[in-house]
């Protein structure tokens, strides 16, 4: 087999391939295997016709017609690993030559991945909520605690937020009560915004003997009703103050009220850090796809699109909910959902070529090591050995996908380790923090990098034209 590409405009390139005769045969001898099953003979078991009667039977025509079918796509992918043509569409393909006899020959145009580039993709910067709490934060998770530990006790005043109220509730809608709003002695703390929107302002200020009547929409409906509020009591929480002895004899692990403070804020950092990290990769995703300055080609597109869709449908059955019914309870039909994937779908496309450009730039590359590591990984996630998926990959002709996909996440690590992270404010964010890593692996790691950076840089002056 012979092969050659040509560069085409708008991502595409066109394969040319020729097959001479004596290759060709072997598909042809292929085809009549697969006639004979379908060929009843008086005399022959089914599938063990000769070929040399079937042919006299049918003549060479039909299996020349078979083996053209079945080998060229064959053929052709042969033709597109060789010549590392990275399809993203189904190709197009015209047969030239050979359909009756001779040497085959064939021609596909391929739409191809385009390969962009991002320039400025090394300075990226993106915001993230603050990891560190503030003082106000560590002041209310304090309050928080006090509060397990306070005790009510009757006040002489009128009511006011944060009160303990203890009250008998009646509401009516056309002279019928209102079901689950008649209640007596009911505990409500004021401030909580509860029963209806402004139930509380009409509440606020009352004293212990008060009756008060008030028209209001209850939450959770669309009609008004009467209200009737007797205030029986008002209590306000007392705190205990936090000294030594109070957090020795209450909290059990601390001894001062500095280490009890400093377990507040230790705490809260992990809290606000865990919420911190599931930002960063959709911050840093979304600040990388606005540096690619290319449509995403809709062929691209419209893949991940059927993907997304068919994600869906697999979470929806997982779920035990029938896809199509899902549909009609939603009113939507299946072109109307599948077009509201394509702002996702844009963003992942616009990702996957900027990560590989990345990729490029850095000169990152996926090892015979890092492949292995994937394969025991998958081996572990889906219960077979890790031979098994090698064997699978290697038949399928997924071994360039899965180098592909290793690389992209040695880019996404790489701008993990150069982004620059700032709270809304501007101040910046220790990336170390972040990432859990400690400063002296961070300086190692960027020394690497940097490395890598300035060797892709000379490497990119000696080749650019």
């Amino acid at each position: 087999m012979k092969s050659s590409v040509e560069t085409l405009e708008g991502n595409k390139v066109k394969v040319y391939v020729e097959v001479d005769e004596a290759e060709f045969d072997k598909d042809i001898d292929a085809a009549f295997k697969t006639i004979a099953h379908e060929v009843k003979l008086p005399g022959f078991r089914n599938g063990k016709v000769p070929r040399r009667v079937l042919e006299a039977r049918i003549g060479l025509g039909p299996a020349r017609e078979q083996a053209l079918r079945d080998a060229i796509p064959q053929y052709l992918g042969k033709a597109v690993r060789e010549h590392d043509v990275d399809l993203v569409a189904t190709p197009d393909v015209a047969i030239t030559g050979g359909q009756e006899e001779g040497v085959v020959e064939f021609e596909a145009e391929c739409e191809i991945r385009p390969v962009i580039e991002v320039p400025g993709y090394a300075g990226l910067r993106i915001e993230l909520d603050s990891p560190q709490p503030s003082d106000d934060d560590i002041e209310s998770a304090k309050q928080d605690e006090l509060k397990a530990h306070g005790a009510l006790a009757d006040v002489d005043r009128p009511a006011q937020s944060g009160d303990y109220l203890t009250l008998d509730l009646a509401a009516t809608r056309d002279g019928e009560e209102v079901m689950g709003l008649n209640t007596e002695d009911w505990s409500y703390e004021l401030g909580q915004g509860w029963v209806a929107d402004d139930f509380d302002s009409h509440i606020e200020g009352a004293s212990v003997g008060d009756t008060l009547t008030f028209t209001t929409t209850p939450k959770g409906t669309e009609e008004s009703a009467d209200f009737t509020v007797t205030v029986k009591a008002i209590q306000a929480l007392e705190l205990p103050e936090p000294t030594d002895e109070w957090v020795s004899e209450n909290t059990g692990e601390f001894d001062t009220v500095e280490e009890w403070e400093n377990s507040i804020r230790e705490r809260l950092v992990e809290s606000q850090l865990g919420a911190v990290r599931g930002q960063v990769m959709g911050q840093l995703t979304e600040a990388l796809v606005k540096l690619v300055d290319v449509d995403a080609p809709e062929s691209m597109v419209q893949s991940e699109m059927q993907s997304q869709l068919q994600n869906m449908f697999r979470q929806l059955q997982m779920n035990g909910i029938d896809p199509e019914a899902w549909l009609s309870a939603t009113g939507q039909g299946i072109e109307q959902m599948l077009e509201g994937t394509r702002p996702q779908a844009e963003q992942a496309v616009k990702s996957d070529l900027a990560l590989r450009a990345v990729a490029v730039a850095e000169n990152l590359d996926a090892t015979d090591a890092d492949i292995e590591m994937e394969y025991a990984r998958m081996a572990m996630q889906f219960g077979q050995k890790a031979k098994e998926i090698r064997r699978a990959y290697e038949q399928n002709d997924a071994v360039p996908e899965l180098v592909a996909q290793i690389r992209k996440s040695k880019a996404m690590d790489w701008l993990l380790h150069h982004v620059e992270m700032v709270d809304h404010e501007g101040n910046e964010i220790d990336r170390d923090l972040v990432l859990g890593h400690t400063h002296d692996e961070d300086e190692d790691d960027h020394d690497d990098h940097d490395h890598d950076h300035a060797e892709s840089d000379q490497v990119d002056d000696t080749e650019s034209e």
